[in-house]
């Protein structure tokens, strides 16, 4: 066979990986970074995002000198986060691991990404070998479908017990626990008892702060209740959040609460809602909610994504309260930000709640009940098919939890009315966030985990090499895919010929047509294209095999 030399350019990535040689086990991780993982956006700030940023810090916080590497498929997001680092400490530095050059995973140990996402990178890493680095991700929500998806497709992709999904909370555990196990039930029933299935390790560990970031003085607080328009005398009840009525808390409860107490006690109880409405529409629900349920008190709201009015909003409160309601809530950061502000806590016993804030200590947990399943309403049918948004099925699903309103209203009218056992709980709670929540003491045990599935990757992985697919089968090599399409596929006994004179020096100004140059960064050395044009030129028609031979390149780089 006999084939032209053709002007389109082909590329191929090489990765010559050694084989792995741990002698200690990486405490730190390399970070999937995207901008809407770690950045705080202007707008829209939801929970996962400041929850990325404050994870950020603490890496940044937490180098000890190494490279800080950031895996990114473009230089972009790579100078993104460049600049995040050197914005938070510039003797740091920064370092670029891409997808398609990913060897350093190997030495870095653990790709950390943010959020439940391990099945596409379980299948990327498949290229590399299973056992080349630790997948770590972490939860957020676990209520809408694709959160739920990415943690059950763990079971069917190439996750491994040397990775890891972090569950924010016991609660967050509990969830992804029944998923999976619901799923392997399935997998049972479709494929048979005997399938082997893996899954990966689910930690439980809390989200971080920065504690002071919340260590506001007397001079300040006497400062943010005036430039609040405070007054001494009254009692500012405090929630801080995304002002959401169907998918963070309900306010209704609340704010009924708080006017029980206004009346029964005889004070002047401020509320002040410290977020962001969506849009003006929810805002007015809000003024309509609060004008029906609460007209004894005064309702303010401030700007949440901003820091000085939060941070007066943290420093002018009393008493910090959060009625969350939600099955999209799973650990909620605010109560122990509000206890290192040395606020008394008032929540639901709800969720990651009841991992964070101990009852009748540095808070009180307001009892709540809920339906014990679905069979009344199916709302979880009606929002597989459709029928609802996720919206509507967590504003849905919020209004069948209910907290004790006698409870809560004893307990606010207890603190209402003492403000030294306002202080008492908010000197506990400080000492209680600093102590267990500080990322001083969370960061720790983050680097532990990467540690440890080093540990078990070398230990348990080297039985997976050989095994199993080079690549996900969804994401094939596309000349295998594909090899039906060509008339014939080339290989080492191929031969090659130019076709017409002087072919190097017509491929050099053929390559810089807007058609070609495009992939211009994918070119062979000049060098390397006029050594195989010349032996083409000398010996027309010699096989591939014999220009690779005489190159010193393998068969597959010339192809």
């Amino acid at each position: 066979m006999r084939r032209s030399l053709n002007f389109a350019p082909s590329y191929r990535v090489i990765d010559k990986v050694a084989p792995i040689t741990v002698t200690s086990f990486a405490k730190n991780a390399a970070l999937f970074f995207a901008s809407d993982g770690y950045l705080l956006p202007k707008t829209n700030v939801m929970g996962r995002h400041a929850a990325g940023n404050s994870f950020l810090r603490a890496v940044v916080a937490h180098h000890g000198g190494e490279k800080l590497w950031a895996y990114t498929p473009g230089r972009n997001s790579f100078d993104a986060f460049d600049q995040a680092v050197q914005s938070l400490d510039a003797s740091a530095t920064a370092a670029w691991c891409s997808p398609v050059r990913p060897a350093p995973l190997a030495d870095i140990g653990t790709l950390y990404l943010p959020g439940p996402m391990l099945s596409d990178e379980a299948g990327v890493r498949m290229r590399q070998g299973p056992n080349r680095y630790s997948l770590c991700g972490v939860t957020h929500t676990t209520a809408s479908h694709a959160a739920m998806s990415a943690i059950t497709g763990m079971l069917s992709a190439n996750v491994m017990p040397w990775d890891a999904l972090i569950c924010t909370s016991n609660a967050a555990r509990a969830t992804a626990d029944m998923l999976l196990s619901a799923e392997t039930e399935r997998l049972q029933q479709r494929f048979g008892s005997n399938i082997q299935i893996t899954r990966p390790q689910l930690p439980v560990i809390p989200l971080g702060i920065h504690s002071d970031d919340f260590a506001f003085t007397e001079d300040y607080r006497t400062q943010s209740r005036r430039a609040l328009q405070i007054a001494d005398d009254e009692i500012v009840v405090l929630f801080v959040g995304r002002l959401s009525f169907h998918a963070k808390a309900h306010p209704h409860a609340m704010m009924l609460a708080l006017e029980a107490v206004a009346r029964k006690t005889g004070k002047k109880v401020t509320l002040v809602q410290c977020g962001w409405f969506f849009n003006d529409g929810i805002k007015k629900v809000f003024e309509q909610a609060a004008a029906h349920a609460c007209p004894s008190v005064r309702c303010l709201y401030t700007d949440g994504q901003q820091a000085e009015p939060r941070n007066q909003s943290w420093a002018a409160a009393d008493i910090f309260i959060s009625l969350s309601d939600n099955f999209q809530e799973t650990f909620g950061i605010t109560p122990i930000e509000a206890m290192a502000a040395g606020l008394p806590v008032i929540v639901t016993d709800w969720d990651g709640y009841k991992d964070t804030v101990p009852d009748g200590e540095t808070c009180f947990r307001i009892p709540t009940w809920m339906p014990e399943d679905d069979s009344a309403h199916n709302f979880a049918a009606r929002y597989e098919v459709g029928v609802d948004s996720y919206d509507r099925y967590c504003g849905y699903t919020c209004l069948t939890v209910s907290a004790d309103q006698t409870v809560l209203i004893q307990r606010l009218t207890d603190l209402v009315e003492n403000p030294d056992l306002r202080r008492r709980m908010g000197e506990k709670g400080r000492a209680h966030a600093r102590s267990n929540y500080d990322w001083n003491k969370i960061f720790p045990q983050y680097q532990a985990l990467w540690a440890g599935l080093g540990e078990i990757r070398v230990k348990d992985g080297a039985a997976a090499i050989g095994t199993l697919l080079k690549s996900s089968p969804a994401r094939p090599d596309p000349y295998k895919a594909f090899a039906t399409y060509p008339s014939h596929t080339i290989s080492a006994d191929t031969r090659l010929a130019c076709n017409g004179a002087d072919c190097a020096s017509r491929f050099d100004t053929t390559r810089v047509l807007e058609v070609f140059n495009f992939a211009s960064a994918l070119y062979p050395q000049p060098k390397v294209i006029l050594a195989i044009f010349q032996l083409v030129e000398q010996e027309p028609n010699i096989p591939v095999g014999v220009v690779a031979q005489r190159l010193n390149l393998p068969a597959k780089d010339i192809i």
